[in-house]
């Protein structure tokens, strides 16, 4: 099934659902402007997609999406009508027939196909997630309780880690619970491959807006990939329960252009040169109100 014909069932799809809102409606404060990939007040959709990956995700939930509805609308007309046509003041002596081969059948046959016609779609993204083709960077993330750390096995093996800001810390148009002290950055239009491991508990690396959930198991290295095809900053956080301080270990993703990506290497090498990932068994305590290292 081709992935243009699935974008037109989104269309479809709000127009049965009445759920086509204005974005710009929603959008509130000047920091929200600014952070391209950031969940909104009131935001009923998905987030935009800004690569290829989460635009094949928001297709196949919308091709889903049109089937189920049509399920339901027609389930519950059948209900409708069966109550109204065979109600005891209508339908006083009811049949007696118990047994119909072709409408057993069809109630066999329609929903395996039902069935088929979503697996295909589905399976095609499951591959198109899984590895990358064409890959221009490598960058390798290590989820630690509860903060980040980032690899470039390609550039030098620039090595960082990245923290929660804490609220008494924040400068004007940072997102409280979702900025980091170390932004992990990538250049724009170009096919990112993202190694993900473990020092202690099963985290995983969630971006919405790019379209990459993957979980970051220890003793294993799990790859994906993705690809920004606009500049902006792209917010996650980590999505599985991974201790007290889960909810404070967020992700940034900034797209840069490539000339852009390239100064800001220089400058990693000297800001990152004497930085050394921290040990596993080290003690991380993350106070309510700010982060203790």
């Amino acid at each position: 099934m081709d992935w243009s014909i699935l974008r037109r069932w989104r269309v479809l799809a709000l127009l049965l659902l009445g759920m086509a809102l204005p974005v710009a409606a929603l959008s509130g404060g000047a920091a929200l402007a600014q952070a391209v990939g950031a969940p909104r007040p009131w935001e009923m959709d998905m987030q935009r997609a800004f690569g290829p990956v989460k635009q094949h995700q928001i297709d196949l939930h919308d091709l889903v999406l049109v089937i189920i509805t049509v399920i339901t609308l027609f389930v519950g007309g059948l209900l409708l009508w069966v109550m109204w046509r065979y109600n005891a003041r209508r339908n006083p002596v009811p049949n007696r027939t118990a047994h119909h081969t072709l409408l057993e059948i069809a109630w066999t046959v329609i929903p395996v196909l039902i069935l088929v016609v979503m697996a295909i779609p589905s399976f095609r993204l499951i591959y198109y997630e899984d590895k990358g083709r064409d890959i221009d960077l490598t960058v390798k993330v290590t989820g630690h309780q509860w903060y980040w750390e980032y690899s470039y096995p390609d550039k030098n093996n620039i090595n960082f880690t990245s923290y929660i800001i804490p609220d008494d810390q924040l400068k004007a148009g940072q997102l409280r619970l979702l900025d980091v002290d170390n932004q992990l950055v990538v250049p724009v239009g170009k096919n990112i491959r993202v190694l993900q491991t473990s020092t202690d508990v099963i985290h995983s690396w969630f971006i919405p807006a790019l379209g990459v959930q993957r979980y970051a198991i220890p003793g294993r290295t799990i790859e994906t990939w993705f690809r920004a095809d606009q500049p902006g900053v792209f917010y996650g956080e980590c999505n599985q329960i991974c201790g007290t301080n889960h909810s404070r270990m967020p992700i940034v993703v900034r797209a840069v252009t490539p000339q852009e990506f390239d100064a800001w290497l220089n400058e990693a090498k000297t800001k990152f040169s004497d930085a050394t990932p921290p040990a596993p068994t080290e003690p991380r305590q993350l106070a309510a109100a700010g982060v203790q290292r």
